[in-house]
This record gives C-alpha cells, sequence and structure tokens, in this order.
C-alpha cells in the first residue's frame, strides 16, 4: 500500500508542478489574442505569427493541462448518475473506465502520433505559410508528451480507486502537503 501511495503521489506531484507552471500560458494567451485583436481592428495590419502564436498557445495549454485537469477531476462529466454514487461506486466508475478506456486511448494516441511527431521532427518542420511561426515539430512534439501526462494521471486514478474500492483510500496528496507544509512553516 504504502507503494501505491508513493507512485500516486509521485504523479499527482508531477502534474501538480506541471499544471500549475502551464496555467500561465493562459494568461499570455490572453494578451497575445488582445494585441492581435488590437492590430487587426485598430491598426488594419494581421499577422500570421502572431495568429499562429494563439493557436500554439492554446495547443500547449490545452494538451500538458489536461493531466492536472484529470487529476482535479474538473474534466466535464455528463454522467447523471455518477454524481449519485457514493465514494465506492464512483471509485469503481473510474477504476473500470480508466482500465477500458482512457489508458487504451492514451496508449492509442501515443502509438498513433509516432511517426506524425518523428516526420516532422526529421524535416525540422515549420509553417508553411509566409510569416508563419517556426519550430512547428516542437508544437507536434506535445501531442504524445501531453498523452503521455493523461496515461501516467490515468495510472494515477486507478491506484487511487482500486485503493477506495477495497476499502483502504488513499488520502488526498493535496491535503497530505499543505499539512506538510504547515508543520514545517
Amino acid at each position: 500500500m504504502k507503494l501505491i501511495q508513493l507512485i500516486v503521489r509521485l504523479i499527482d506531484g508531477l502534474n501538480t508542478k506541471i499544471g500549475q507552471a502551464i496555467s500561465w500560458l493562459s494568461t499570455l494567451l490572453v494578451l497575445v489574442v488582445c494585441y492581435d485583436v488590437f492590430t487587426r481592428y485598430f491598426l488594419r495590419k494581421s499577422s500570421v505569427g502572431v495568429q499562429e502564436l494563439e493557436w500554439h498557445i492554446f495547443a500547449v495549454l490545452f494538451l500538458l493541462a489536461a493531466a492536472y485537469t484529470l487529476k482535479e477531476d474538473g474534466h466535464v462529466r455528463v454522467d447523471v448518475f455518477y454524481t449519485l454514487l457514493s465514494p465506492r461506486g464512483q471509485a469503481w466508475v473510474n477504476l473500470v473506465g480508466g482500465i477500458i478506456f482512457l489508458v487504451p486511448f492514451s496508449i492509442l494516441v501515443l502509438w498513433a502520433s509516432k511517426g506524425f511527431v518523428s516526420m516532422s521532427w526529421a524535416i525540422q518542420e515549420t509553417s508553411p505559410d509566409p510569416g508563419g511561426l517556426p519550430y512547428r515539430y516542437l508544437l507536434k512534439a506535445m501531442v504524445p508528451a501531453g498523452f503521455s501526462l493523461i496515461l501516467i494521471q490515468g495510472i494515477s486514478l486507478i491506484l487511487r480507486s482500486f485503493c477506495t474500492v477495497i476499502g483502504r483510500p488513499l488520502e488526498d496528496s493535496t491535503s497530505t502537503d499543505q499539512e506538510e507544509e504547515q508543520q514545517h512553516a
């Protein structure tokens, strides 16, 4: 049980740090969009590079923060019955869903993106548009990076759910970290 708790804490800690760091990209994205709107509508100038930067930032934000969102249980659920279940029932749904859907889908995306990303790196892909951004291969590398984070967060979710199902729920790593910080202060 200690090993499971250690694995969960490491994975949760990694995705928390990445999620918090990446969240600052949302501020940068707002600033870039405001700049784009201002230059386009008030100065009557438009830049392909700035427009591409908007979706590059969004893609990195979306891909790298998805695992953190999963950790925080922040993804949208359309499951009417899930909220009516006990914590153990919810753990069963998360356990089965993680094993049947989340892990296999993440592995599928990792496998499917291998050729896509390696080809982009091999040719050092850039934007095909005049004035577009270079280093598109770095952006494409965010697909396997993001799904790797989702995969390991899925493993954490499965382990946490398993412990709840067998009647030995893990303590929340976030509250444990906060308690340790308060003890050191």
